[in-house]
Formats: structure tokens, C-alpha cells, sequence
């Protein structure tokens, strides 16, 4: 009979460290440190990492610089409609955020997104790369491409915030969508980076073409949050009947 091979010990490791979050922390309970967790049980603090890691892409813990390794609360439900705005449901969910502006130039944009706005050859869009905190925890990353001509000075305006907001108070544009599309993918390197989440960790991608009262586009946003921790629900009106 062969022998059965027994999991790394990083594997090993994060199972233990899975149980007892499970069974000996609350939410929002700070784990041990890396060193103490390491001599705890007698591993370098390479392996604990790992172990960690393994804790982060599946939703039970999440890292904070300078904080430490948290045991996660709760997964945030977020109402998906045309009028959606994030600070507004987070707010209504009694969960602090705020946006960090993290760039904003004029930009080729990829194809896509240059189809949507119809542009010609060589033209540019303005995009701004933006950081939601919920909880003082970076949970979402956001690239919006708007059409430089309805927001004229915004680099010179925009210092963070909401968008949604800012948009409303200085050009006098309340957006909804027109259309969003969910989708799937695994962290990047830069992901991983500002989300502080472990690369491939499993992030949802909402891609919205956002419109004025008129119809016209003025924005297409592309939002990337860490699935660990949102989840989007979406109501459909009573008067929409199923067709026979």
C-alpha cells in the first residue's frame, strides 16, 4: 500500500489557523502577529504567511498595514440599480467609507471602452483611478473614463470623494446606468497591491455605462471589488412579467 502524502505544512498551518478563527475570534478580532503566530507554533514566519494567505482569498481574514491581520466581519451586500451610488448604500448599511483619489489623467483607453464613447483614432478620455475604504479596510478600486468635455477642470477640482457627488456639485450631472456587466477574475499584482488582498484572490468586475438625463454617456466606470467581502443583489421592478 503507498503511504499517503501529507499536506505542506503551510496547509496544514492554515486549516489550525482557519478552526480557531472560526471557534476563538470574533469579527473584526485582530490575529496574533506573524512572529508570534511563527514561534507559537514553531515554524519560520514564512510559512505563517502562507498559511495567511491561504486565510485572505478565502474570506476570513483580511490585512490592514500597520494594523495587522483582522478577522472579517461580514460580507457587504450592495444593492445593484440604475441609481445605485456606493457611499449612499454604505451609508444606509451604517458603514463608514471614503474614496481616495489615486490618479487622473488624459488617456488612450483601451478599445472597449473607446467604442462605447464612439471616439475617433487617437483620442483621449480623462480617467481617474480611485480607492473605496469601508471601515477604514480598501475593499474596492475603481477606473472612471469620462468624456473630457462634460467635466471641464475636474484634475483641477478633484482631490477625492465621491464622484457621484462631486459630478452633481460642480457640473450639475446626476448619472444613472444605462447598462452593467459582472464579471470574474483573479487579482493582479497592482490588485492585489491597493486591495490588500493575496494575488488571484477572486475580485467581481462591474463594468456600468453611466448617462445623463439626456441620455448621452458621460462616464464608464470599471469597479473591481474583493468578493471575500461584497456581494451585489439586483431588484427587478413588479411590472417586469415573464414572457410565455
Amino acid at each position: 500500500m503507498s503511504r499517503q502524502k501529507e499536506p505542506p505544512v503551510y496547509r496544514q498551518l492554515a486549516d489550525t489557523l482557519t478552526d480557531q478563527v472560526r471557534h476563538d475570534f470574533a469579527a473584526g478580532d485582530l490575529l496574533p502577529s506573524e512572529s508570534e503566530l511563527a514561534e507559537r507554533f514553531g515554524v519560520n514566519r514564512h510559512t505563517v504567511r502562507r498559511a495567511l494567505d491561504e486565510l485572505v482569498t478565502a474570506g476570513l481574514v483580511t490585512r490592514h498595514q500597520g494594523r495587522g491581520t483582522q478577522v472579517v466581519d461580514r460580507r457587504l451586500d450592495y444593492r445593484l440599480s440604475a441609481g445605485s451610488k456606493v457611499t449612499h448604500n454604505l451609508a444606509e448599511l451604517g458603514m463608514p467609507s471614503e474614496t481616495h483619489c489615486l490618479s487622473q489623467n488624459l488617456e488612450l483607453p483601451p478599445g472597449a471602452i473607446a467604442q462605447r464613447f464612439a471616439l475617433q483614432q487617437q483620442g483621449c478620455l480623462l480617467r481617474v483611478e480611485t480607492l473605496r475604504y469601508v471601515e477604514g479596510a480598501p475593499l474596492v478600486r475603481i477606473s472612471h473614463w469620462f468624456d473630457p468635455r462634460r467635466v471641464p477642470a475636474w484634475r483641477e477640482r478633484y482631490r477625492g470623494g465621491s464622484t457621484r457627488a462631486f459630478m452633481d456639485q460642480h457640473y450639475g450631472l446626476r448619472l444613472k446606468r444605462r447598462q452593467a456587466r459582472i464579471e470574474a477574475l483573479a487579482a493582479g499584482a497592482d490588485d492585489s497591491r491597493w486591495l490588500l488582498c493575496a494575488q488571484h484572490a477572486p475580485l467581481l468586475q462591474i463594468t456600468s455605462d453611466n448617462i445623463d438625463s439626456t441620455g448621452a454617456l458621460v462616464e464608464v466606470s470599471v469597479s473591481r471589488a474583493r468578493a471575500d467581502r461584497f456581494s451585489y443583489h439586483i431588484d427587478f421592478p413588479d411590472s417586469v412579467k415573464e414572457m410565455s
